[in-house]
């Protein structure tokens, strides 16, 4: 689940190609699906679907099935971070404070109705109308007031001008497009609703939904947007309770394709397993921890509150992680270690922890530690209450966990209490500063260094965890408007360098998206836009 946020983002992911799986794709029959000559695909997935409706749901099994039933007015070409127009015919902006979008001529929902200018209005007012708590409206924190000159044309006006995030945000949770005529204005529409009423207009239209056990797609030969014709015309998605339940699934073939999540072990297993590939791609998911500055050892808020003794524990907990022993021992090479808040592959990306801690290399020091802790004057053992949520983020928390307990009490420097908690009630005691220091996971929104600092830096964001740097503050909202490329970046780099000295969030590891399919299932594809299109798919 993604968590509320007050953010925007966008620039550009280095263009990777698209990983497709080897073989010949069959092709479309022209009527927007293929007929495929193995039928129905079966997807099978561990992800939990909130809500159908766009405004209330902001998270990966929610956009998941969004991304391939609404339209939107931006999205990613196959193989790239970048976006163009899907169902929009152009996009720009005409003046730094205007964006303009002309929409395709002839644009229908599977229902039948018109999709207009006005449809695009309505879906955006609508998302800051509702403000749902687990919405994703925060991402349109910049947007002013939306303007429709005629049916085709949509206006939209910025409080800030030149912002380089907001092509993104178009194409991001907040942007799929929704029938006015089938959502109400200031409520969240039920699934049941939604599903009868047929308010589809991308590559598929959802026939059935049975929520998180089955859904039902058929390919909408209706769309026109940026990724053509579905190339099979039903997809199928089995929802699985865990990664045991899904393995059992791909290894007996009962779903064809395997997608978000398998354990470390199984994707390992499954790539000599005949009968069965593994495909991997770009991922923009992190895991790290999260130190609350009211309440972690020697915080504001604590009896022997002391801001350098708790900038200490923050940098001796740094010293002593190995993210290399985690990442081979635990992850098989499926998470790599992270050494800076923005991961590998994005425009701006550095490594600005790894010259500041450990050993210099990105490699553990305790004696650098032991140093950090005697100069600042703190006791050892350090008594740290570390809270993780292990059914949100894997089997393999576990065993993440308890290898990052035992680094930290190397040579006796921390003592670490570790627990793990439900998900529901770890999301509401992380903002209640009951946790010094905590897991959490990230899936971005879109492609762009922005959207992993400006959610979790500036004034706090999302984490809740008190943290406030006014510099820090004023490059975030410098950076989003800084139109020149290398100026941008460099804003980034230093943003990334400053949040690297105050250690807000302990960067650990970055993933990459897999998949396993059987023989014979051909297009899956795993590419930086992080979106997983089932109108690739052939059988």
């Amino acid at each position: 689940m993604k968590l509320s946020r007050t953010a925007y983002g966008a620039l550009a992911l280095a263009t990777a190609s698209a990983l497709t799986l080897a073989g010949c794709a069959s092709g479309g029959n022209g009527n927007g699906g293929g007929d495929s000559a193995g039928g129905a695909i079966v997807i099978g997935t561990t992800e939990v679907v909130t809500s159908l409706d766009p405004a209330g749901a902001y998270d990966n099994g929610s956009f998941g099935v969004m991304t391939n039933v609404y339209p939107f007015l931006l999205n990613n070409p196959v193989g790239s971070s970048e976006v163009e127009p899907d169902i929009a015919e152009s996009a720009e902006f005409t003046t730094p404070t205007e964006y303009t979008v002309t929409l395709k001529s002839g644009l229908t929902f599977a229902n039948g109705n018109e999709l207009t200018s006005s449809d695009v209005k309505f879906t955006f007012d609508r998302q800051l109308a509702i403000a749902d708590e687990n919405g994703p409206s925060s991402l349109l924190a910049n947007l002013d007031s939306i303007e429709t000159t005629d049916d085709v044309t949509v206006v939209f006006h910025l409080k800030e001008g030149n912002d380089q995030t907001f092509p993104q945000v178009l194409s991001s949770p907040v942007g799929p497009i929704v029938d006015e005529d089938v959502f109400p204005a200031d409520a969240l529409a039920t699934d049941a609703d939604i599903v009868a009423g047929k308010p589809f207009a991308g590559p598929y239209s959802l026939e059935t939904f049975d929520q998180n056990n089955l859904a039902s797609y058929q390919a909408f030969d209706g769309y026109q947007g940026l990724w053509g014709a579905a190339q099979t015309a039903q997809i199928n998605v089995k929802y699985f309770a865990n990664e045991s339940n899904l393995s059992q699934a791909i290894e007996t073939k009962a779903v064809d394709v395997a997608f978000r999540s398998l354990s470390a072990t199984d994707i390992e297993k499954f790539e000599g397993t005949d009968g069965l590939n593994v495909v991997s791609g770009p991922g923009g998911e992190i895991r790290y921890i999260v130190f609350n500055f009211n309440v972690q050892p020697y915080g504001a808020k604590t009896d022997d509150a002391d801001e350098a003794k708790a900038l200490a524990v923050r940098q001796a907990a740094a010293d002593l992680i190995d993210r290399e022993k985690i990442s081979d021992q635990v992850f098989k090479g499926t998470y790599t270690p992270l050494y800076s808040y923005v991961p590998e592959g994005l425009t701006g990306a550095n490594e600005a922890l790894k010259g500041l801690y450990g050993d210099g290399q990105g490699g553990p020091d305790a004696a650098r530690a032991a140093e950090r802790l005697a100069d600042a004057g703190v006791e050892t053992p350090v008594e740290l209450n570390l809270q993780y949520a292990g059914e949100r983020y894997g089997a393999a928390s576990s065993e993440e966990y308890a290898q990052i307990k035992a680094q930290l009490e190397t040579d006796g420097l921390f003592s670490v209490n570790l627990q793990s908690t439900e998900w529901g009630q770890f999301t509401k005691d992380r903002v209640e500063d009951l946790y010094p220091a905590h897991q959490l996971g990230w899936f971005p929104d879109y492609s762009d260094a922005d959207n992993y600092l400006t959610p979790f830096f500036l004034e706090g964001g999302f984490l809740f965890n008190h943290y406030d740097n006014p510099e820090v503050n004023e490059l975030l909202r410098s950076q989003l408007v800084t139109p020149d490329v290398a100026e941008r970046t460099a804003k980034i780099e230093e943003i990334q360098d400053l949040v690297a000295a105050d250690l807000s969030t302990l960067p650990m590891l970055q993933g990459a998206q897999v998949a396993v399919a059987v023989d014979g299932v051909e297009g899956v594809t795993l590419d930086p836009s992080f979106k997983f299109r089932f109108g690739t798919l052939t059988k």
